[in-house]
């Protein structure tokens, strides 16, 4: 291999691990994971189709990583200030923002089309409104209230349903409960981010916790209040038939332990106990949907 030959090849890696690090590729899989997971769980599907649930997941994944590039190019500026992403694409200049709208919006509409082609028109229309609510209404309210992580909660927890709808192909309960479960979720996983984060977030003008004055006991209350919440929630899926017994317990298992973190924050009041409550819920995810679709109720 020649030496040119060497340098463009590092050329096109290189551009390859930008586009990853624009889509927020491990958050995109996460997201995607938990869509694919609700449309495992849909009644109507009774066995995995490979195809299927490989488009799903390029088409979340395309969706996902749209709406996580138009945050990156909006916040551009912010990014540049704070020490966890001043060296993404677009912060740092490697990437201009034309590059990285172009991008998402060619992303973006494949992704809504092929929910549409692939699946159905609802869940396509459910994912484009996802990708407007988190580029275009969240992104920016991030900076001017802290009512952003309540908004940002929505396009958050929708993924579960679209996948729901997906497989439905309507609205009924159990994607809404698929829903509640990672709505209510985000809360303290998201504060947990934003106390560790704090200076990085002030710095970039953010107003990502519920206190003004930062990392309060006002914020640790609200981070259990919303853990424990989680616990009555955990039982719905058994309720509504569509895990059985084993599952609840596991959701409960997880519930109370991320309502013990939160309470170990509220005592402790320091960015050690902050990243136990991040961490713990990183885990929470795959191990209540994978234990929901180990224990779906199979229609007979």
């Amino acid at each position: 291999m020649t030496e040119k030959s060497q340098i463009s090849n590092t050329g096109i890696l290189s551009k390859l691990k930008d586009y990853k690090e624009l889509t927020k590729f491990t958050l995109s899989f996460t997201v995607v994971f938990t869509c694919v997971i609700s449309y495992l769980l849909a009644p109507n599907i009774v066995s995995y189709n490979w195809k299927m649930i490989t488009l799903l997941f390029v088409a979340g994944m395309f969706i996902t990583g749209s709406a996580n590039a138009i945050n990156q190019s909006y916040e551009k500026f912010t990014d540049a200030v704070m020490k966890r992403t001043a060296n993404r694409p677009v912060a740092s200049g490697r990437m201009s923002q034309q590059e990285a709208y172009t991008f998402a919006f060619i992303t973006g509409l494949i992704g809504v089309l092929m929910m549409w082609y692939f699946f159905n028109l609802s869940s396509a229309l459910l994912s484009a409104f996802s990708l407007f609510l988190y580029a275009f209404i969240y992104t920016p309210l991030k900076t001017k209230n802290s009512i952003a992580v309540l908004i940002g909660g929505f396009p958050g927890a929708l993924p579960c349903l679209i996948g729901w709808v997906a497989g439905k192909d309507d609205f009924s309960i159990g994607g809404w409960i698929l829903f509640a479960i990672q709505f209510i979720w985000q809360f303290p996983h998201f504060w947990a981010i934003a106390w560790v984060a704090h200076s990085d977030y002030t710095r970039a003008g953010f107003k990502l916790l519920p206190s003004d004055k930062g990392p309060t006991k006002y914020t640790a209350i609200q981070t259990i209040m919303y853990s424990v919440l989680m616990i009555p929630i955990g039982f719905l899926p058994y309720f509504y038939n569509i895990t059985g017994v084993t599952s609840v317990w596991i959701l409960t298992a997880c519930n109370i332990a991320m309502v013990i973190q939160s309470l170990r924050l509220y005592k402790e009041m320091n960015a050690k106990a902050a990243k136990r409550v991040m961490f713990s819920s990183y885990i929470y995810l795959p191990i209540v949907y994978l234990a929901m679709l180990a224990d779906k109720i199979k229609p007979f």
